[in-house]
């Protein structure tokens, strides 16, 4: 099954990424390779002004495959996941999130690497690392410069999840829709502020915009990196976090 599926509009102005997964778009190492790639051509695609990445079914995204973040494999999944961060980050092109439901873990990890969010006021944002006795490497790097420290240190220590008027209220969102009108509230968003300008304005005014987020999570992004995979994963508790999950059972921790 194709994890991700790639359309564009007619004039090809707009391209639109959906994440595909048999339960709840599950961010898999194949997915992030089938992101990766995709993105990778349209940088020379002139006339681009918009992508927008959204979840198949009711849900963004549960977030990343536990599986794949158990020792010995996610020393291998976590750099390719950050790649993805960067490329998002470099692309120069406005992206944007369309979040339905549940945007959980990676999941939201991805939506804050785009430009804009715009979330269904159902949505919840949530990052549950915490539980499984890890954290969000990327969400660690990119909310604190989104919507201040204070606010994402409560997101990332108590892992709560949060609605899109909670996000939207700081910031973070750039609108929020009523359940089954998202769709024609982008068109409208797209046709106000991006359908009438020069696509080369566009690219160079969307990479000044980013620039300072760019330099920040290019700094802090690899150290955080590091401490996951060279310390963290080193922990007892870590290993014990993801295999009490793949067991269903609750976490006996022993605070090493």
């Amino acid at each position: 099954m194709n994890p991700l599926h790639v359309s564009f509009t007619e004039d090809q102005t707009r391209a639109a990424f959906r994440l595909s997964h048999p339960k709840g778009n599950i961010i898999t190492a194949d997915m992030v390779a089938a992101f990766t790639q995709a993105l990778e051509p349209l940088v020379e695609s002139v006339h681009l002004k918009l992508v927008t990445i959204e979840g198949s079914g009711a849900d963004f995204s549960f977030g990343a495959s536990i599986p794949e973040h158990a020792p010995g494999e996610i020393e291998r999944v976590l750099p390719d996941m950050h790649a993805l961060i960067y490329a998002l980050l470099d692309f120069p092109v406005v992206t944007a999130a369309v979040v339905r439901g549940r945007c959980l873990g990676g999941g939201f990890e991805l939506t804050l690497a785009c430009d804009f969010i715009f979330a269904e006021r159902n949505a919840v944002f949530g990052l549950p690392e915490i539980a499984l006795g890890v954290f969000p490497p990327a969400a660690s790097a990119l909310l604190p410069a989104r919507v201040g420290l204070s606010r994402a240190t409560s997101a990332i220590v108590t892992g709560a999840t949060q609605s899109a008027d909670e996000w939207f209220r700081v910031g973070l969102i750039e609108q929020v829709s009523e359940p089954g009108a998202i769709a024609a509230d982008i068109d409208r968003w797209f046709d106000r502020h991006l359908r009438g300008r020069s696509a080369a304005a566009l690219r160079h005014t969307t990479t000044a915009a980013r620039l300072a987020l760019r330099r920040h999570v290019s700094e802090v992004l690899p150290e955080l990196e590091r401490l996951y995979l060279g310390e963290l994963m080193a922990t007892a508790d870590a290993a014990e976090g993801i295999a009490a999950f793949l067991a269903k059972r609750a976490p006996r921790w022993t605070d090493r």
